[in-house]
């Protein structure tokens, strides 16, 4: 999944990964609903996170 990304990502590329503003990206950093952290200015997020989170809401999603 996702191989055409590199493991460590920006926040561009997540929105376009899940399809969301970049401010819900920062929330989501924020709030630890994805692992990341700074460097300096800018935030880099894990690949494995991205895909964390969407293996947990397409279960969660299927449960309901």
């Amino acid at each position: 999944m996702f191989n055409e990304y590199r493991d460590l990502l920006t926040v561009a590329e997540v929105c376009v990964m899940l399809r969301i503003c970049p401010s819900k990206a920062y929330r989501m950093l924020n709030t630890g609903e994805l692992i990341g952290f700074r460097n300096v200015r800018e935030w880099r997020v894990l690949k494995s996170s991205v895909i964390q989170y969407i293996s947990e809401h397409i279960n969660n999603d299927v449960h309901q």
